[in-house]
């Protein structure tokens, strides 16, 4: 069974920004669109603070 927690759940521009970490992939983001799709890719992040910085970031650069 793979162990996950969720660090923060924050709504930016309309789309839900998702930061979480797992024992296999370290800390990571996941950006919900207003239709429901799924983004975000698969790198992988030494502290929250950085996944979180990216993925709002990734938000910011595709308005």
């Amino acid at each position: 069974m793979t162990t996950s927690k969720i660090h923060s759940v924050v709504c930016i521009q309309s789309r839900v920004l998702v930061v979480f970490y797992t024992l296999g992939k370290c800390w990571q983001f996941r950006i919900i669109s207003p239709d429901g799709t799924v983004v975000g890719g698969y790198p992988i992040y030494y502290n929250a603070e950085a996944a979180a910085k990216a993925g709002r970031d990734s938000i910011y650069q595709n308005r």
